[in-house]
């Protein structure tokens, strides 16, 4: 069970994590006009008040260290880029544990959490680049452009994913879902629909193209260890190479011109990258709890 704090009416974190799920789904799914807008905003007004305490609360957590980063813009990506070897759940066992040992329930489970717990990285680019400056905005773009597959819908990255789950045949549901899945999305969710939260997004979002290339691989590997063929890994395959790539771009042309016209802003980029680190990091020891790892 996570350490969170309770919010008033929340009986506990998993309860908690379905109430967030429900404010996204409210706020971001699209619908038609119903009777009932003026209740649904109502219940969304309610809920964005649990969320703001819940994402305080995770602020409040990685504050400490947060404070500790430079404001002056090179210096900050260099402690930005340390994040990859000393960040919260960096080098997890995990990962080399799923590219050479795990069998295929295994591996299977553990794909399960990940697409239950995928907030869409191109819809929250979309949501963190409203209003930002030229040059972070047209990289948001680019990057945004990649993961829709440079239009080609068999291209796009969430369709990709999508493909390796019905391949694998997973069902990912929430009530199947580790708490600290559902928490990990309704974190990246609540930091991009937020705009008091808008630098911890690029904050959040940057470090998940920074550190996320040597979890790809490992996945990749271990999918290819277990027989699958390269087409249907090839969302991990992809990811492995090319976010290197947009992590170089997204601290050159985003984090860095943002601190450079505010350096203000480089404490809220700081909170918004460990917060995603310590979601990641309560998921792995979480999946090893699970494995007896």
């Amino acid at each position: 069970m996570l350490d969170f704090v309770r919010s008033p009416g929340v009986d506990s974190a998993r309860d908690l994590q379905f109430r967030l799920s429900r404010l996204n789904s409210l706020r971001l799914n699209p619908t038609l006009p119903t009777p009932q807008w003026q209740d649904q905003l109502e219940e969304m007004a309610r809920l964005a008040l649990i969320e703001g305490k819940f994402l305080e609360n995770a602020r409040r957590a990685v504050a400490a260290r947060a404070a500790e980063a430079p404001s002056d813009p090179a210096k900050f990506i260099e402690w930005f880029e340390a994040l990859k070897e000393n960040g919260p759940g960096q080098n997890d066992p995990l990962f080399p544990w799923l590219a050479e040992e795990c069998s295929m329930d295994q591996m299977k489970w553990f794909l399960t959490q990940e697409v239950a717990g995928e907030a869409g990285f191109e819809d929250l680019t979309a949501l963190t680049q409203l209003k930002l400056p030229v040059r972070p905005k047209l990289e948001l773009a680019r990057n945004y452009w990649d993961e829709m597959g440079r239009g080609n819908p068999k291209a796009m990255h969430g369709p990709l994913l999508a493909a390796l789950a019905e391949h694998l045949e997973l069902v990912p549901l929430p009530e199947t879902t580790v708490t600290e899945s559902l928490a990990l999305a309704n974190t990246m969710a609540g930091l991009a629909a937020n705009r008091r939260y808008a630098y911890h997004s690029v904050g959040a979002l940057g470090v998940i193209e920074m550190t996320a290339p040597g979890r790809s691989a490992a996945t990749s590997a271990g999918l290819k260890r277990l027989g699958v063929k390269a087409g249907n890994r090839h969302y991990f395959a992809l990811h492995a190479v090319l976010d290197i790539r947009h992590s170089i771009a997204w601290n050159s042309e985003a984090i860095t011109p943002l601190i450079s016209e505010n350096p203000e802003v480089a404490t809220a980029i700081a909170e918004g990258a460990l917060m995603r680190l310590q979601c990641g990091a309560r998921c792995f020891a979480r999946y090893r709890s699970e494995f007896g790892l």
